[in-house]
């Protein structure tokens, strides 16, 4: 299970954890009054009004074979227009496997068609007389839920990811152009280095073929800053940032950036017809971003970056080009 996995079950288990009470709460109220549905109605907006932890977009009553059974009550809304619609082939019924006999359940979480925001619901099975006669719904907005931070870290895996195929398809039509950048780019890595080994930038993305660079600060984590050519290229601009620690909590050791910097020219001047376009490095999750003129982009730590060598890239060939930039093929 990856992290996003991890993330989301860690989420829903703490959603039902907050739901799963109140829910069988009114699925109790809800067998109390399943033969009368005008009592069933009332008790439904009773509850609603007593308790309010959990801000319900919607509740409703669901009979066995999956018609509506109660009016649609919320603090905003009270319609009975809709009882006995068919709501059978909603993906949360669709899911319930009846087999398991389930009291609580949670849907996936979709996309409503009145909010257009995301959304889940909660189910309880209702039963009377030891018998299930339907369920309890409770539709709610996930902005509505107290969601928490379930601090799962991405995991260092290596990711491919293709791109546009009409540039794919042209690729062998085009050749690289030397931009600015090309020509100042000892001196851009220079400085670059220099901003994130000493001087807090945790992430920068060099964009090689329009000559500029985006960079993110510890000291101001939520605004990134652009810099086209003449700004980067000059030290002073090192005086913009202040000096400070290379964070402890990094996740690559400081000796690793020059390499990887280095690792980015080599792969720009490799081949004049499969480039490096763009290449963004982030100190603290340890992950190198690489988008090359085929428009296909590679995620990957930069411990393993740094053992991947030309011939990996671009097949043999590139031997005389990483003897130059001391990178080692075996």
């Amino acid at each position: 299970m990856d992290w996003l996995e991890k993330s989301i079950s860690k989420q829903r288990n703490y959603i039902k954890k907050i739901l799963s009470e109140p829910l069988g709460e009114i699925a109790l109220i809800c067998s109390q009054n399943w033969h009368n549905r005008i009592n069933l109605d009332l008790a439904l907006i009773q509850y609603l009004k007593e308790k309010r932890s959990h801000r319900c977009r919607k509740l409703y009553a669901i009979n066995i074979n999956g018609l509506q059974h109660s009016s649609n009550v919320s603090d905003d809304e009270f319609d009975e227009t809709i009882i006995g619609r068919d709501l059978s082939t909603r993906p949360y019924l669709e899911q319930i496997d009846k087999k398991y006999n389930k009291e609580f359940f949670l849907s996936d979480v979709y996309v409503d068609k009145q909010t257009h925001k995301p959304c889940i619901t909660a189910l309880n099975i209702i039963k009377v007389n030891g018998k299930i006669q339907g369920y309890i719904a409770a539709d709610f907005g996930l902005r509505d839920l107290p969601l928490k931070n379930v601090d799962e870290i991405q995991q260092q895996t290596w990711r491919q990811i293709k791109g546009d195929p009409s540039i794919r398809s042209t690729l062998f039509q085009q050749t690289r152009t030397l931009s600015a950048m090309d020509e100042h780019l000892d001196e851009v890595l220079d400085v670059v280095e220099s901003l994130m080994t000493e001087q807090g930038i945790f992430h920068i993305k060099l964009h090689f073929s329009s000559s500029r660079a985006t960079l993110w600060s510890c000291e101001d984590p939520f605004r990134y800053r652009i810099h086209v050519l003449n700004e980067i290229i000059n030290p002073e601009v090192c005086l913009a940032y202040a000096k400070l620690k290379y964070p402890d909590d990094a996740y690559i050791p400081s000796n690793l950036v020059p390499k990887v910097l280095k690792t980015f020219k080599a792969l720009r001047d490799a081949d004049e017809t499969i480039y490096l376009r763009a290449a963004s490095l982030n100190i603290m999750n340890g992950f190198v971003g690489l988008n090359f003129s085929c428009d296909g982009s590679h995620y990957m730590p930069a411990e393993e970056f740094l053992t991947k060598d030309l011939n990996f890239w671009f097949g043999d060939g590139t031997k005389e080009i990483a003897n130059d930039y001391e990178i080692q093929i075996e």
